[in-house]
């Protein structure tokens, strides 16, 4: 790889490793739907800025833009909306180990899809995959039932987000420029978050604190605009293969800064369960053709 390759993949496993904990920060006054709705819309607009800035297209035929919409309720509306949820009981850094298991999933649905018996590689990283997110939620037991609710809720958001890629990758093969949709998927998600908040009863507020406000502009421009056109750009360049060992990395990072701001212990579950989904996400970018 080249310099600017690791510069890629710098950028984005830091924006990744970085995201749990401002995602919890927007937790408590105001409605996750309405701090997502938020997000979305800003990051929405900036991506559209990006785009027209570096002479991109906006112009997308009708029936695309329907597809697009459709597209957005995966990935930058039901997926999020499970996970901000979901971190109510659950440090950042477990968010993103159960996040990281996205790739195992997009890899396993599309061999069901494909109606492809999975490579035996693949299958042995996602059973590494399970048993090490379970060995590292097995301390959390100790608190009852909400936090397995909440681990429930964040594998469903991975779900989705999965079922997303693949959606999105089917987009990609008709040849639409994959930043013009997700520029008007952003923007899309954050009116059916508004729809949503509306449908719930929710007021449209902000939250003047400095937490609420940094995390919320680190979500918006690090790791919606930022992490997403770093990454884009890394498959483009080494391939979906390489780029993909980027799940091995990033949940480590994000343990560290759990237990540096929300003193998260290193249990020895926690180690040997670690240690099994980076050797899971592994297997499974290994995997993955590079090109």
């Amino acid at each position: 790889m080249k310099p600017f390759d690791y510069f890629l993949y710098g950028m984005t496993a830091f924006a990744w490793s970085t995201s749990w904990l401002p995602l919890r920060w927007q937790l408590g006054v105001v409605a996750p739907e309405v701090s997502l709705f938020w997000r979305f819309l800003i990051a929405g607009i900036l991506m559209m800025t990006f785009t027209a800035l570096s002479g991109g297209t906006l112009r997308l035929p009708l029936a695309i833009h329907l597809r697009v919409a459709i597209l957005s309720l995966f990935l930058f509306c039901a997926n999020f909306t499970l996970f901000y949820y979901g971190a109510f009981n659950l440090s950042s850094g477990l968010l993103a180990v159960v996040f990281s298991t996205a790739s195992l999933m997009v890899l396993t649905i599309k061999s069901a899809i494909d109606r492809e018996w999975p490579q035996l590689q693949l299958m042995i990283a996602v059973v590494f995959g399970i048993l090490g997110v379970g060995l590292i939620f097995l301390p959390e037991l100790e608190n009852g039932h909400a936090p397995l609710i909440s681990l429930a809720l964040c594998f469903g958001g991975t779900l989705i987000f999965s079922l997303g890629n693949i959606l999105s990758g089917r987009l990609q093969s008709k040849n639409i420029s994959v930043i013009s949709a997700n520029s008007w998927g952003m923007l899309y998600g954050s009116a059916f978050l508004a729809m949503i908040s509306l449908m719930r009863g929710h007021s449209f507020i902000i939250e003047p604190t400095w937490k609420y406000l940094g995390g919320l502009a680190w979500l918006s421009t690090i790791s919606s605009v930022i992490a997403f056109t770093c990454y884009l750009t890394l498959i483009g360049r080494i391939g979906p293969g390489r780029a993909s060992y980027i799940t091995v990395i990033f949940p480590v990072l994000a343990l560290l800064i759990s237990q540096r701001a929300e003193a998260f212990e290193w249990t020895i579950f926690a180690i040997f369960g670690l240690i099994l989904v980076i050797a899971g996400n592994t297997l499974m970018a290994r995997s993955v053709p590079r090109q």
